[in-house]
């Protein structure tokens, strides 16, 4: 029987349950994918405690990349053997997970498997806020929280590429190291410096553009206080927790600020959107203008390991389980 990681009771790391699932068969508009590599990310942390509700028991994990054994009827042109990569594929921690078809990318030659499993979610997350929430461009000054992170060091490289001036917040020497070396311009050590005040040094008062913030409770009012007149803070994630409710007249207060809570789903809602975002940055890796940095590999077994780490801020980059 194939392995897979499911939680029948939400709750912390310990939720995580490494067992023998039933064998699947791909339905009409599925495929059947071998597992390479699942991707980790927060959202399977709010899936595993119940702060985004499932019905239980539920296979975890969302992301992910390999190769088809299997194709359901009413499938395009994916055929048995192609390697595919995925975002939005509930239970892909997993030896094997049905893809809906809809979702699946087919990986170009030159992307090895661990790249196409690291990519899908956080690189649409990082291409859709740089491209479409905020189109950023040469004359931007730009604030990217956890720059160190996975979505922080794709939006590093993808906001240098379109010529920005990038700020970025990291809390160690190491994560400073390599938001530097994906291109941040400055950063902020938040652990010794508080980060809205440093911003308005490093921009002579005046803050910046837009400040994509996926920590949430921790860095919400520093992000408002960080940004120009007009200025747009996209808070695309909570690491740190829910952002408090607030008055919608503090915006008027800090200048006339607009804020969003901006989702994938709504950015991939159609077939042509989902292939142009995925076919610029696999391009971009293929070419070596974009780098995907894994920052640990461990064993589908080792879940509870991969969300204690992820939770207690002790990783940097993208984090995979390896069936």
């Amino acid at each position: 029987m194939p392995k897979a990681v499911v939680v029948r009771t939400p709750g912390g790391p310990e939720a995580l349950e490494y067992t023998d699932v039933d064998a699947v068969a791909p339905g009409p508009g599925e495929l059947l994918v071998e597992v390479a590599a699942a991707g980790v990310n927060y959202i399977d942390t709010y899936h595993r405690s119940g702060a985004y509700p499932l019905p239980a028991p539920f296979g975890v994990g969302l992301e992910g990349a390999g190769r088809v054994v299997g194709v359901g009827d009413d499938v395009g042109t994916v055929r048995v053997g192609d390697r595919v990569a995925w975002a939005s594929a509930q239970g892909s921690y997993a030896e094997r997970v049905v893809v809906p078809a809809r979702n699946a990318i087919l990986v170009p030659e030159g992307v090895a498997d661990e790249v196409a499993g690291a990519l899908p979610l956080q690189g649409l997350t990082a291409h859709y806020l740089v491209r479409s929430t905020f189109e950023v461009g040469a004359d931007h000054t730009i604030l990217v929280h956890a720059a160190a992170g996975g979505v922080g060091l794709l939006l590093v490289q993808l906001a240098k590429a379109r010529g920005a001036r990038v700020i970025g917040t990291v809390s160690t020497e190491a994560k400073e190291a390599l938001a530097r070396e994906a291109g941040a311009d400055e950063v902020i050590r938040y652990d010794r410096t508080p980060f809205a005040e440093e911003v308005r040094r490093l921009t002579d008062g005046e803050g910046v553009a837009v400040v994509y913030d996926g920590v949430g409770a921790a860095t919400f009012e520093g992000s408002l206080d960080s940004l120009r007149p007009r200025g747009l803070l996209a808070l695309f994630g909570a690491a740190s927790g829910p952002v408090p409710t607030f008055q919608p007249q503090v915006l008027n207060q800090k200048g006339s600020l607009y804020l969003t809570r901006p989702s994938l789903n709504a950015y991939t809602a159609t077939r042509e959107e989902l292939d142009w975002r995925a076919g610029e940055l696999f391009g971009a890796v293929a070419d070596g203008s974009l780098t995907v940095r894994i920052g640990g590999r461990y064993p589908l077994a080792d879940a509870r390991r991969a969300h204690e780490d992820l939770e207690g801020r002790r990783t940097t980059a993208k984090l995979l389980l390896v069936p």
